[in-house]
This record gives C-alpha cells, sequence and structure tokens, in this order.
C-alpha cells in the first residue's frame, strides 16, 4: 500500500517544514501549498488523503478552500490551523464542516492524533462497514429517524463536538454510541458519565483526575475520566447538572486539549472527542444563569435533535417487537415462543403519548411480560392510565380475576427461584394453562 499524502496548506515557510517533517515520522507524505490557489492546482494534481490549512492566507482563508474542498472533494477531511486562542474561528470552521482543528503554536502531539484519526476516517484503517454488526441499534423507519440516522453517519466523519438533545427516554447516549462507532475513534474507548449523578465536591476529580494528598482522601493518584476516555470520545449527559466552577475547566479542556488533575503542578493533553446530552434547555439555562455561555458556544458546535415517541407513532409497532425478542432471549429459560401484542394492544400503544418515550416502553412492556397470561399481551397487561386504554378490560370484568392469577404466578415463580417470565414459558413447555391454588 502506498503511503498516505497529506497537503498542507499554509504561507509560513517555518510551519510548513515542522508539520511536513512531522508527517514524515509518521510514515506521512506532504504536499504543500502557500495560498487557496496552489491549494486548489495541488488538488487536481494529487489525491490527498486529509487537507491542513491556515486559516489566514494571502489570497483567501482557509474556509474558502474548506467550501471549495466541500464541493468538489466531500470524502477528504480537511482540518484547520487557528492562531492560539481564536476559538471562534476554529468553532465556524467545524460548523462548516471542518474534521478538526490545531491551534498555533502546532502542538505535535496533537498534530498526530489529529492526522491519525483522519487517515482512518479515510479508510487507512479497518472499514466503518465490516464493524455495522458490533453498533447498538436506533430503530424507526419513519422520515425522522431516518433523517436522524443520515445525520449521525455524517457527525461521524467529523471530530467537532456534538450536543444531543431531546427529551428523557429518547435514546441519547445510543445515538453517542453510533456516533463514535461509525466515526474513525470507534477503536477508541467510549466513556458515558452522567453529570448530575456525580457529587458537586467530587465533579473535578472524577472529570481531570487528582494528585495523592490533593485533599482528603486521595490516598494515590487517580486519571479521570478526561484520560479514561484517550483516544476516544467522552459522553457527557445532563450536561446542566454541572457545577458553575467545574464548568470553567471543561471549557478550558475542550479548547486546549488538555486537563490539570487537582493538586497538580501542570496540565497534560488529552485526546477526546467531546459529545454532550442534556434534556434541560441550556439556552434558558444560560439566560438564568446556570450555565456559562462560552462553553455552551463551545459545546453547541453541531446540535442533533432526536425527536419525541410520540412525533413518531409508526415506530412504535418495530420498536416493541424489538424489545419484546430482546426480553425473550435475556430469559434464563430459553424458548422458541416469544410474547406478543394483541391487535387491541397494539392500538392502546400507538394511541398513548409516551411521556417516558423509548424508555417508558421498555418499561410498560418488561412489566406486562411479567405481569400477562400466555405469550399474548392484552390491553390490560399493559396497565396504560384508564384514559388510555379506553376501559377495555374493566368493562369485561375481567380484570380482578386476570391480577389475582398474575399475583399468584408470580409467586409461585419466586418459590422455584425463576422470573416469572421463564416460570409462565416452563407452564407453556408442559402444557399447563395456569397455576391453581392450593
Amino acid at each position: 500500500m502506498s503511503r498516505p499524502l497529506a497537503l498542507v496548506v499554509d504561507d509560513e515557510a517555518d510551519i510548513l517544514d515542522l508539520i511536513r517533517i512531522t508527517l514524515g515520522r509518521m510514515n506521512v507524505s506532504a504536499v504543500t501549498a502557500l495560498t487557496v490557489a496552489e491549494a486548489k492546482l495541488q488538488l487536481e494534481r494529487h489525491r490527498p488523503d486529509l487537507c491542513l490549512t491556515d486559516l489566514s492566507l494571502p489570497d483567501g482563508t482557509g474556509l474558502d478552500l474548506l467550501h471549495h474542498i466541500n464541493t468538489h472533494h466531500p470524502d477528504l477531511p480537511v482540518a484547520m490551523i487557528t492562531a492560539h486562542g481564536n476559538m471562534e474561528s476554529a468553532v465556524a470552521a467545524m460548523k462548516a464542516g471542518a474534521f478538526d482543528f490545531v491551534a498555533k503554536p502546532v502542538d505535535l502531539s496533537a498534530l498526530r492524533n489529529l492526522v491519525e484519526s483522519a487517515l482512518r476516517l479515510r479508510g487507512r484503517a479497518t472499514p466503518t462497514e465490516e464493524r455495522t454488526d458490533s453498533e447498538p441499534p436506533l430503530l424507526g423507519d419513519s422520515p425522522a429517524m431516518q433523517q436522524i440516522r443520515a445525520l449521525i453517519a455524517k457527525l461521524a466523519r467529523t471530530q467537532a463536538p456534538v450536543f444531543i438533545t431531546g427529551e428523557s427516554g429518547t435514546g441519547k447516549e445510543l445515538a453517542a454510541r453510533l456516533i463514535h462507532a461509525q466515526g474513525p475513534r470507534r477503536d477508541g474507548p467510549f466513556v458515558p458519565v452522567n453529570c448530575g449523578a456525580i457529587p458537586h465536591d467530587l465533579v473535578e476529580s472524577e472529570l481531570f483526575g487528582h494528585k495523592k494528598g490533593s485533599f482528603s482522601g486521595a490516598l494515590a493518584d487517580k486519571d479521570g475520566l478526561f484520560q479514561a476516555a484517550a483516544g476516544g470520545t467522552l459522553f457527557l449527559d445532563e450536561l446542566a447538572d454541572l457545577p458553575l466552577p467545574a464548568q470553567v475547566k471543561l471549557l478550558r479542556a475542550i479548547q486546549e486539549k488538555c486537563v490539570r488533575p487537582v493538586g497538580a503542578a501542570r496540565e497534560v493533553p488529552v485526546d477526546v472527542r467531546i459529545i454532550s446530552a442534556s434534556h434541560r434547555d441550556l439556552a434558558q439555562e444560560v439566560e438564568k444563569g446556570r450555565f456559562r455561555q462560552d462553553l455552551f458556544y463551545r459545546i453547541n458546535v453541531i446540535e442533533l435533535r432526536l425527536p419525541a415517541l410520540r412525533e413518531r407513532p409508526e415506530d412504535i409497532r418495530p420498536l416493541a417487537v424489538h424489545i419484546l425478542r430482546k426480553l425473550a432471549r435475556a430469559a434464563s429459560e430459553p424458548t422458541a415462543v416469544e410474547p406478543w401484542l394483541s391487535e387491541e394492544a397494539g392500538a392502546a400503544l400507538m394511541r398513548y403519548a409516551f411521556p417516558g418515550n423509548v424508555r417508558e416502553l421498555e418499561n410498560i412492556l418488561e412489566r406486562a411480560v411479567a405481569l400477562c397470561e400466555g405469550e399474548r399481551i392484552e390491553v390490560g397487561d399493559l396497565y396504560l392510565p384508564v384514559n388510555e386504554r379506553a376501559g377495555a378490560l374493566e368493562s369485561s370484568g375481567a380484570a380482578r380475576v386476570a391480577l389475582d392469577q398474575t399475583h399468584l404466578n408470580q409467586a409461585t415463580a419466586r418459590a422455584l427461584g425463576m422470573t416469572p417470565l421463564a416460570f409462565r414459558y416452563r407452564l407453556a413447555r408442559l402444557g399447563i394453562d395456569r397455576c391453581e391454588a392450593a
């Protein structure tokens, strides 16, 4: 296989030499250009695997070159070289489609990490398509979900921070895992953290690590979650719950790509991609003074909004089938028989608003599987609010009998050390319709 080729565009000869030498040590060839016009000519003469371009050029800007590449070479990753501290330009470049950025003076470690990620994206490593069977599913054939999957595929091709919004239970972590699994960092770790679950006085230690003796209880050096996610993705869920002092350090970690452990004298570089999420409106949190505006601007480079389940009711039935199949596989007693929804139960789910979204659907079905008789799930087994069930079971007079039978089956299953689902499967295999009281 031929050596990878990079196009490097900068009007400073020293920068060009530094990058060319660094790439050479990585076994990457380089062609250079001093202007936008020269860069366009090099693109026609060669087929580079990535492009590194300065933002300020004599005959235009790196953004001009980025737009040209997006139009004529859409699969070519482009990284921006920006002036130190000029994060507004870096953010604007990533919003326009840049793969990543590196600040002057160029940190060679950060440059090498960037180049390696870009080359993996270009297929110099295992292609994404060969790993799709290990990716988590994001189910649904509604237009909304088709659009979400297409956007996730695009987001996986960039290192820009992504902010995922949506109500609780819509699958924000699942979307983050998909972005990670389809991108060049897929061989690195995916580290999820719920910011709201960390005690406020331990947030900085958990995120950035600490040195021995830096506070009471710090008995040894400890790496933080940033270090644990090195080479991969750090998913910060419920970011709005992060206290303001930690927000300051998080902003610096994202901008400078380095962290300072609590009690440490110096910062250490970290190579992570940040994906964050919250079910709360961060813009409103900024207005109320509970979230830093500069951090919001930095993490919200690209926003991915996940629709509520009630916005895509056509996905409810296929989701239910998938969940029921998963519950059957998880049963301690394997069986070929899977629980299934009656027409009336499926219709009731379609009418329900699902304030808890997909997570609530999973809970409803898991409860229904545990409480229903046989494999067919009826409306009453769902235990939806009465107005949603339209009194289907109440009018029949059978609800009390069914509930009593359910309790008896549950008690018997517990006595045998089995799950209710496994107990019912055992009854079905033995040809027993129900368990009778002594």
